[in-house]
């Protein structure tokens, strides 16, 4: 009796564990929805707003999701012909999320690097900000400056775990200041004369100009820049480079960098943050992540740059 029964018992629990195992196999490429995470922070890539727009993503009970990374997202969904589910995700959740099932992709404007790529595949770039550049005041001799070694000795900051941060000891002899938490003191440092110059890329630097017209931004001569990746990727679960799920993504939003418009993002953002809202202070300034900061705006609602002008960033995913 005693032995019929653990039979009967082993029976229920191999039952059990096949049930559990056939959940688990459902795939991102079984699913009608496409799960995408972003924090919704980072202008231009994404960010969240509370009103419609025509190229806004519902974001559940919080608003929209709008930007240019829900606009590739968007574009990927309709070639899958999976609904869109954006899923607000901090940034350090990212990763973590993906591995755990929660989302398909990350499509947040995230660099590839070793790190990252223990925890996720990735495809090729969707956008480049061609290189990292450096922010100064607009009436000081570094302003001219067309090579990074032209920095020798002056005072630089960068955003702590960055590789805003990290690039900074390619110039030699500078002095490498203790890097700040957030993009505002370091914008604050530069304003005040505590540093000489702060590193950043084009997207977001324009922005920083735009919102504070003392400063301005320096670019350098080819050869004589700063030896980094600044392109951006979609991430996907690791493991499934060779998955047709990985490569239809691939194939929907894995663009030439080279190919995307330069300037676009900043465009963008000028359009969308600073044009119909005002100019905006440092104050305004949100830190999000490591390397991220956005604008965050006093009017949720910008003007919108026509579709047909974005088309040309999207024919180059087909």
């Amino acid at each position: 009796m005693n032995f019929k029964k653990l039979m009967a018992s082993a029976m229920v629990c191999a039952f059990a564990l096949t049930g559990c195992g056939s959940n688990t196999a459902t795939t991102s490429e079984d699913k009608d929805t496409f799960v995408v995470g972003m924090e919704c922070a980072y202008a231009p890539f994404n960010w969240q707003t509370s009103e419609k727009t025509d190229t806004s993503v519902k974001l559940g009970k919080a608003g929209y999701a709008d930007g240019y990374d829900v606009q590739v997202a968007k574009k990927i969904a309709k070639k899958l012909g999976k609904k869109l589910v954006i899923k607000k995700t901090a940034w350090d959740g990212l990763i973590p999320a993906l591995e755990g099932d929660e989302i398909d992709a990350i499509i947040a404007g995230m660099t590839k690097d070793k790190t990252r790529e223990e925890g996720a595949d990735f495809t090729t770039p969707y956008y480049d900000s061609k290189g990292m550049i450096m922010i100064v005041r607009k009436d000081g001799e570094e302003a001219g400056y067309t090579d990074i070694q032209q920095f020798t000795g002056k005072n630089i900051v960068g955003q702590k775990s960055t590789n805003y941060d990290s690039v900074i000891d390619q110039i030699k002899g500078v002095n490498h200041v203790t890097p700040k938490a957030t993009y505002p003191e370091m914008v604050l440092a530069l304003q005040q004369h505590e540093v000489d110059g702060i590193t950043a890329e084009m997207a977001v630097a324009k922005g920083v100009v735009e919102a504070n017209p003392d400063l301005t931004v320096v670019q350098f001569a080819d050869g004589h820049g700063f030896d980094c990746d600044t392109t951006v990727s979609i991430a996907l679960k690791e493991g499934s480079r060779d998955s047709e799920f990985f490569k239809k993504v691939q194939k929907a939003g894995g663009s030439n960098a080279k190919e995307t418009p330069d300037g676009f993002l900043s465009h963008y953002l000028s359009l969308r943050n600073l044009e119909s809202q005002g100019l905006l202070t440092v104050k305004r300034f949100v830190h999000v992540r490591a390397n991220r900061f956005l604008f965050r705006p006093s009017v949720t609602k910008p003007a919108l740059p026509p579709l047909s002008w974005v088309k040309p960033v999207f024919s180059t995913m087909q």
